[in-house]
């Protein structure tokens, strides 16, 4: 690689790395190492009492810190758990004439960033500090990019701290290097993805797989990413959705259903949107809505339990109670309720006049269902706070949904708003394959209108529904901003760990 687009820091690197090799030594040896502790397992449990039984610890990790006293390296490594300090002493490495390790490798070979494992024991200094009284050490992987340092003063002051999000969401990397308690958002996201399992697996649902390349982009109404495929020459799409194919496995006569699924819809980016996105759904047969309104409030109970021990869940300037039950509301109540204007009986031209009023975009292109979800959007969605049901769509805005049981002209779904966004969407499921065709047919007619987000008609599925699916209720949550909401986070990219990014300035062939 030419050096003429490398940074200072860099080209020493470089020249270090050329001369441990030089002299022998392997900067980047086989993998194994026999790590015994960790930073924080010593911190804790270490005691004088103790100390036989840390008198023979392996540990590695990556350096953070050097401080040189000539003879004496202080170092502080970094392990997946923590930092720990390392003393390291010259005629300790280096017991008889030859000093040439200590030469070569700790006192001109070292940087930060580079990644070490030692042998040795532990004791605490005369500062109070438990530490590694180092006796071997070796180089496991020389950093050629020097880290952003963040340093601290000995009153706590914390200075040139990493912030900047281009530089976190891109190199996520780094940034869980120099922010270590990024790391915990993620651990808890884990938590919250096994918490859900367990409270499925717990009540006899099956996780199953579902295709992601897909003929027809059924379930949601989105814009879809094309791709092709080369042997049978036909367009295939990422999935925006699995809704279509967990039915039919209800169809097939499963009970009740669940994937993890990674969708993809080809529209903006902001900090509640990433075009990749992970929602759980699951169908369960001989249940309605108003069961699943239940067992979610259930779920979303016991996960603020497992993260935190209450249902008292803080999230930026307001406190969130889980517990059950929750509110509900209709969206035609929700509407009249923040702009005062009774919806319910209007017909399409009467919503695009209120949204005008309102001074909300809506064009000719949008037909009853996307006005009243853009009103909606718009005037109710962010002031519900609290766990709220919204319920009762119009059946305009739902085409895979049942019709309501004694509401003409209403269907049987619910969106839960949490900190004023959507968490999730339900229903009572559409088992009619006539009503649904119509539906579908109905989806058709707006996208010949230039609605991009309007559903295809999926033939398959509507043969499936011809052999017969049961009365079934099913839930999409999304996981992303739940995970945000229950880690209080203000953006989907600090949940995902590469979240999607501009491209980056090229030069010299090199990103930079």
């Amino acid at each position: 690689m030419s050096t003429q687009h490398l940074s200072e820091q860099e080209v020493i690197r470089r020249s270090k790395l050329a001369t441990l090799q030089q002299q022998g030594i392997d900067a980047y040896p086989a993998p194994l190492f026999p790590v015994s502790h960790y930073s924080a397992d010593i911190k804790s449990q270490f005691t004088e009492e103790k100390k036989e039984e840390f008198a023979n610890v392996c540990v590695a990790g990556r350096i953070m810190s050097i401080n040189d006293k000539g003879k004496v390296f202080f170092i502080k490594i970094q392990d997946s758990r923590g930092i720990i300090q390392l003393y390291t002493k010259r005629d300790d490495l280096c017991p008889g004439e030859d000093k040439s390790f200590w030469d070569n490798v700790v006192k001109h070979g070292l940087d930060l960033g580079d990644i070490i494992g030692v042998t040795g024991y532990v004791f605490i200094t005369k500062t109070g500090e438990t530490s590694v009284h180092v006796q071997t050490l070796t180089l496991l992987t020389k950093s050629l990019k020097p880290l952003p340092v963040v340093k601290k003063d000995e009153q706590g002051n914390v200075f040139d701290e990493v912030t900047d999000p281009e530089f976190r969401y891109r190199q996520r990397y780094a940034d869980l290097i120099v922010n270590p308690h990024v790391k915990d958002t993620f651990v808890k996201r884990t938590r919250i993805i096994n918490t859900i399992r367990d409270f499925l697996n717990e009540r006899g649902a099956l996780e199953v797989d579902t295709p992601v390349l897909q003929a027809i982009p059924g379930g949601a109404a989105a814009r879809p990413f094309i791709t092709h495929h080369n042997a049978l020459d036909i367009p295939f799409y990422l999935r925006i959705a699995n809704e279509l194919y967990l039915k039919r496995l209800i169809v097939g006569g499963f009970d009740w259903v669940y994937e993890f699924s990674r969708n993809f819809r080809n529209e903006g980016m902001d900090r509640t949107h990433n075009p990749e996105f992970t929602v759980l759904e699951w169908y369960t047969a001989y249940k309605d809505y108003f069961w699943m309104m239940e067992i979610t409030e259930q779920l979303m109970e016991k996960i603020a339990l497992a993260l935190y021990g209450t249902t008292d869940v803080q999230v930026g300037n307001n406190v969130i109670s889980f517990k059950a039950p929750f509110e509900r509301i209709s969206i035609h109540d929700a509407i009249k309720k923040f702009t005062g204007i009774d919806v319910s009986e209007m017909d399409e031209d009467g919503l695009r006049a209120v949204c005008q009023q309102l001074h909300i975009h809506a064009d000719a292109k949008m037909g009853k269902g996307k006005l009243i979800d853009e009103l909606f959007s718009e005037k109710c969605e962010g002031n519900f706070v609290q766990p709220t049901f919204i319920i009762d769509y119009p059946v305009e805005m739902s085409p895979l949904t049942k019709k309501h049981r004694s509401k003409p002209g209403l269907v049987e779904r619910f969106e839960l708003m949490i900190n004023g966004k959507e968490i999730a969407n339900a229903y009572s499921e559409l088992n009619d394959p006539i009503d649904q065709r119509e539906r579908f047919e109905e989806q058709s007619k707006l996208m010949e209108r230039g609605d991009d987000e309007a559903m295809y008609i999926d033939y398959d599925f509507l043969r499936a529904l011809e052999y017969g699916m049961p009365p079934t209720s099913g839930i999409g949550i999304g996981i992303d901003r739940l995970c945000m909401l229950m880690t209080n986070q203000p953006s989907i990219q600090d949940v995902l760990f590469f979240p999607q990014m501009r491209p980056e300035k090229q030069s010299g062939g090199e990103a930079q």
